[in-house]
């Protein structure tokens, strides 16, 4: 007789996940989004669990998975003339339409700070919504998914430790979109870790 194997190191399988999320009755028809974050002033890695924190204090909200973090080069600026940043990913479920999204990233900006003078000016946090679910939106106030996301390893990098078979909407598979441009200046930090909200 084989010995029976310890049931609690067994991997969930996706139908019992499945049902989990869908008893989850705090949300009615939830979409799936994904949100970067970055900080690059401040304490970085206290302002990123903040804002974590503060998208599961949202009413409709909730936070899926929190990628590791990753320290990056700030985009668009001249080497060295920036703090360096730290650059995380967060898979959500919520209710909100996008715009009510982009309206709560923003009031977590401003919560944090943020100040928006110049142009990839350095930050206290930035909160960018990469998709919201298979949505396709040229809407200059709010475009989907986000316009340079494919371009940016950044935020690849962890959406693809989140989500392995993540595709970017129109663009195709996050996988093959950071095969494409390279993770050269993607630090991982494994001594830094952000926390799921209980």
């Amino acid at each position: 007789m084989t010995p029976r194997s310890d049931p609690t190191v067994q991997p969930v399988p996706a139908s019992v996940v499945k049902q989990v999320d869908d008893a989850d009755v705090t949300l009615s028809n939830p979409k799936r989004a994904v949100i970067s974050l970055g900080s690059n002033l401040g304490n970085r890695l206290e302002t990123l669990q903040g804002a974590i924190d503060a998208l599961e204090d949202t009413p409709g909200l909730r936070v899926k998975a929190v990628s590791p973090v990753y320290e990056t080069e700030p985009w668009g600026v001249e080497t060295g003339s920036q703090p360096l940043y730290f650059n995380a990913v967060v898979l959500i479920k919520t209710t909100l339409p996008p715009n009510s999204l982009l309206e709560r990233g923003h009031a977590i900006e401003e919560a944090f700070e943020r100040v928006r003078d110049e142009r990839w000016g350095p930050r206290t946090i930035d909160v960018d919504i990469l998709a919201y679910q298979d949505v396709l939106s040229d809407d200059p106030v709010l475009t989907l998914p986000h316009p340079r996301v494919h371009e940016r390893a950044f935020v690849l990098v962890p959406w693809l430790d989140v989500d392995p078979e993540a595709e970017v909407p129109g663009r195709g598979k996050v996988a093959e979109l950071l095969a494409g441009v390279g993770s050269v200046g993607v630090a991982a930090r494994a001594d830094l870790e952000l926390r799921l909200p209980e």
